[in-house]
């Protein structure tokens, strides 16, 4: 009777205090991926691998070799000069204000986008007649050109016959036909660039916003409203926070974009002498282009991808995008 008692208090596979074999072990091992498991993830991770391989780790590899090397103008490897190319970037004078300059390029760039694609993506998120319409209209410079784009600025800035130009002159900001000469100064240029580098990344970061206001729940700004929270305060405590993966990526992505451009300003400022108009890109560009140094060029391609790297990194750090709200 009291085996009896004791197997019905104690039925098949209740737990006794002691683990059943192949329970915590076997769940353990399970959470740890052996060789195994990679050999069959590697069919599918396979062709990640060989893009990233191909695409940066090879280039990259190639560049941090060639600015080790001693290559002449018509491309013949004289042999290895170690670090020279490196301090010849570095003890060349205009080096950190064009540093400087890339820095103010890309913070200010992506602070003003950051900014104005908040407001027009809250106003994109409103129902009203033509909205589809307008969306499209907002899709328009990130479809086209980018150098078409900055032709089109280019020349609207010429004297006389610009039409940005002569609208500047019709409303009395300027006194002149012939204008200020926007395409001619380096400061006036590298703002311009600016400009145009803005309203080219206005698109992109404004439907990354938008796709984040589409995951904001309803309910919750409903019930923000019975609380009797305003709309300024609704947005900033609410809804802004809630952007903070879709605000993150964009960020992050403008910046890599941003540092890396060269058409805009290759055509904004590519015809004005010197390098006070120059960031870090526009130089490696002359150092190929106009004095045929692909050793030192690659020195400086080297520097400027471990920039990226160290901003990304901090960025990443401090940022934490993919921690949630």
């Amino acid at each position: 009777m009291s085996s009896t008692t004791e197997t019905s208090s104690n039925p098949a596979g209740a737990a006794t205090g002691r683990p059943r074999s192949g329970g915590a072990e076997g769940g353990s091992a399970r959470g740890k991926p052996g060789g195994r498991d990679l050999l069959s993830a590697l069919p599918w991770i396979a062709p990640a691998l060989v893009l990233i391989l191909g695409v940066v780790l090879f280039p990259a590899g190639v560049m941090f070799y060639n600015s080790t090397r001693d290559i002449s103008q018509s491309g013949v490897d004289k042999g290895s000069v170690g670090f020279d190319n490196y301090v010849e970037v570095f003890n060349f004078p205009y080096f950190w204000p064009i540093f400087g300059r890339t820095i103010v390029w890309v913070v200010v760039v992506v602070a003003f986008t950051v900014v104005l694609s908040l407001v027009i993506a809250q106003i994109l998120n409103k129902a009203f007649p033509g909205r589809r319409i307008v969306r499209l209209v907002v899709i328009i410079p990130w479809a086209a050109s980018v150098v078409m784009t900055t032709m089109v600025v280019y020349y609207g800035l010429e004297p006389y016959f610009g039409i940005i130009n002569k609208f500047l002159v019709d409303i009395g900001l300027i006194d002149t036909p012939e204008g200020y000469g926007w395409t001619r100064n380096p400061t006036t240029a590298f703002i311009w660039s600016i400009v145009i580098a803005i309203f080219v990344s206005l698109p992109f970061t404004t439907y990354t916003i938008l796709a984040g206001l589409a995951t904001v729940p309803s309910e919750t700004l409903e019930a923000a409203k019975m609380d009797g929270a305003g709309p300024a305060r609704t947005y900033f405590t609410i809804v802004l926070p809630q952007l903070r993966g879709a605000l993150s990526v964009a960020v992050l992505i403008n910046i890599i974009n941003v540092f890396n451009s060269l058409p805009i300003l290759k055509v904004m400022t590519g015809s004005i002498p010197g390098y006070d108009a120059d960031t870090i890109m526009t130089m490696i560009f002359k150092y190929i282009q106009n004095q045929h140094k692909i050793d030192v060029a690659s020195a400086l391609s080297v520097v400027a991808f471990l920039i990226v790297i160290v901003i990304v990194a901090v960025y990443v750090k401090v940022v934490k995008p993919t921690q949630e709200v």
